[in-house]
């Protein structure tokens, strides 16, 4: 331990707060909190007791920051935004996966519609769900309509509102026309309340409508529609399979299993939504040993990915930070939400098929877990033993140039956290100072804007150091960029990465560094390097596009957007709208000759 830190160690408060670890680079590699940070922070660093995570992690740490915080779920919440911010390597770090879809339905409408969404919100419509494991809402919404004729469309229907002609669902016997008012706002309230019974569990009602629809259909030898309705069946059969319904009671919860090998581990929660076990989800983590003390970090993570907070969260163990992590779940769902540990009877029953379930996904993942450590984390040690860098390259950023013959030209920053892609983290550039095709130049203006933006600290992915920046070039490219890094030799470090033979160059260096194609540290640099470029092309043809369109078809007037959307929408390209005739044009709704004939003679005349 230094001097400084002894220092440090001392001066500590012994209020709650945060502290952030950080390496010999400055890079943060923990975010923690405590109820007294005097006590916490120095923990780290006397006893004998320590996991090999502890351990490697204090091995690191040559300095640390602490924030003080009025209160213990002040900091829950700022350790929380820190650990999103900074991706520290030994953090628990949740990945932001698809939001798994809800069925909504704003009982507060005078006819609420039924649709699809990924986000919930407190906004007082209920929602039902998640749906995954072979479960689709849109199958599920096809059985409402069958069964109960509910609207879908996005139009805003009132008591109040005007009388309009109905859509092909009306006539399809899939909605009961509130718009053209065919139904009173009394008899779709009974309709509504019947599909909230089905959507909570209830199914009966449903598979006997279908069946009386189905053999109706048969009786009237429309055999196209009882085939659609004989599916619809069968997905309503395959609903109920999903179900596990050994609850009395319409109980809302999420029950969480643990179990670790001391290396690796698996935090299971199985999800209860109104007496309905829906299914159960498994997240793998890395240096993972206690429960207690990262499953309050794995709960904010969890919890803030949109999901739905259950009223009540089962744990099989108590957790540091109870108090503050109910309130602000509690705040965040604006109802009450209890956290209890599972101790007897049924609580303590769930909580154990969750952790078994936990220890079979472990036990049968280990194998892919391990393939997936070798070429992530695997992979940046090796690169830092490889390229004798002084550290761990935990944040990799590469830059890619992208141009048409120097125009249009964009830049893109891919951005690698402990050898995986963190995409909310990428970031793209219009080149602003460069005239023609100057990839040299085009990359200097990047990296000192990107260090400039380091220093602002605005930016969620520019405010983070990156301990390895990568140029996707060679020589020529890298020594282009060093004068802009004068004021961060020996901060972070740099390279580049030619295609052509995959060599890589270092800085000061004339040989270049020549892996073996199956080498975990070159494949690491190569995937980083290739998303950089589709991440910059998929910009430029977007900037290429536009400025085609732009050009061409704005000075006409009477063209707007809508109307060169519906075009592009229509022919597909130019091309294809040069070639059609004035009155293939006008099928375009709202386009006049005048404007058909102004359209083609633009383009004939710029092409």
């Amino acid at each position: 331990m230094n001097a400084k830190l002894k220092e440090k160690l001392l001066s500590l408060p012994t209020t709650s707060g945060v502290y952030l670890m950080k390496d010999i680079s400055g890079t943060v590699i923990y975010v923690g909190k405590a109820k007294n940070l005097k006590r916490r922070v120095n923990s780290y660093f006397v006893g004998n007791k320590k996991n090999i995570k502890t351990l490697n992690l204090v091995d690191n740490i040559v300095d640390f920051d602490y924030i003080v915080t009025n209160s213990e779920m002040d900091a829950l919440m700022l350790e929380n935004n820190l650990i999103k911010k900074y991706q520290p390597h030994y953090n628990i770090l949740l990945k932001d996966g698809k939001n798994f879809p809800y069925i909504k339905i704003n009982t507060r409408d005078d006819f609420p519609k039924l649709e699809v969404t990924r986000k919930v919100k407190n906004d007082g419509a209920k929602y039902f769900g998640p749906y995954f494991n072979g479960i689709s809402p849109e199958q599920i919404l096809k059985i409402v309509g069958r069964a109960f004729s509910l609207r879908t469309c996005k139009a805003c229907i009132t008591e109040k509102s005007k009388t309009i002609r109905p859509c092909l669902n009306y006539s399809m016997g899939l909605c009961s026309a509130p718009c053209a008012k065919k139904v009173d706002k009394q008899q779709y309230k009974k309709q509504v309340e019947q599909v909230i019974k089905f959507l909570k569990g209830d199914t009966k009602d449903v598979e006997n409508i279908l069946k009386d629809k189905s053999n109706l259909a048969s009786e009237s030898l429309n055999f196209e529609k009882a085939i659609e309705i004989r599916d619809e069946i069968f997905a309503l059969e395959k609903l109920k399979q999903k179900y596990t319904t050994q609850f009395s009671k319409l109980i809302n919860q999420d029950v969480i299993g643990y179990y670790s090998t001391g290396t690796n581990a698996v935090i299971s929660v199985l999800i209860i939504r109104d007496g309905k076990q829906m299914a159960v989800e498994n997240f793998s983590l890395l240096n993972a040993t206690d429960f207690k003390d990262i499953a309050d970090v794995f709960l904010m993570q969890y919890y803030n990915q949109n999901r739905t907070i259950p009223k009540t969260i089962i744990l099989p163990e108590q957790i540091n930070a109870v108090s503050a992590l109910e309130e602000y779940l509690s705040q965040k769902s604006n109802g009450k939400v209890n956290i209890v540990v599972s101790q007897k009877g049924t609580n303590k029953k769930l909580c154990e098929i969750a952790s078994q379930n936990s220890k079979e996904y472990l036990e049968k993942s280990l194998g892919t877990e391990k393939t997936k450590q070798i070429k992530t984390i695997g992979a940046i040690n090796r690169l830092k033993e490889v390229l004798n860098l002084n550290q761990v390259p935990y944040r990799m950023e590469c830059y890619d140039i992208s141009n048409t013959g120097g125009t249009n030209q964009v830049a893109s920053m891919s951005v690698f956290v402990n050898g995986e892609p963190a995409k909310k983290m990428y970031r793209k550039f219009n080149i602003k100072t460069v005239e023609g095709p100057n990839d040299f130049e085009s990359l200097k203006e990047v990296i000192a804007r990107r260090l400039n933006e380091f220093e602002l600290q605005k930016d969620q992915s520019f405010s983070v150091k990156p301990n390895l920046i990568v140029i996707d070039g060679g020589k020529g490219q890298l020594t282009s960029v060093m004068e802009v890094f004068k004021n961060y030799v020996g901060k972070i470090e740099i390279c580049s990465l030619a295609k052509q033979f995959e060599e890589i160059f270092l800085p000061n260096n004339p040989v270049s560094v020549r892996l073996a194609k199956n080498d975990v540290a070159l494949q690491v640099l190569q995937r980083l390097r290739d998303e950089a470029h589709r991440f910059g092309i998929t910009f430029h043809r977007q900037k290429r596009s536009k400025a085609m369109t732009k050009s061409i078809l704005d000075d006409i007037k009477g063209i707007g957007k809508t109307k060169k959307q519906q075009l592009f929408d229509r022919f597909g390209s130019l091309q294809n709208i040069k070639n059609a005739s004035v009155k293939e044009l006008c099928l375009i709704r709202g386009l006049t000759q005048q404007q058909a004939r102004a359209i083609l003679k633009k383009l004939n005349k710029e092409q």
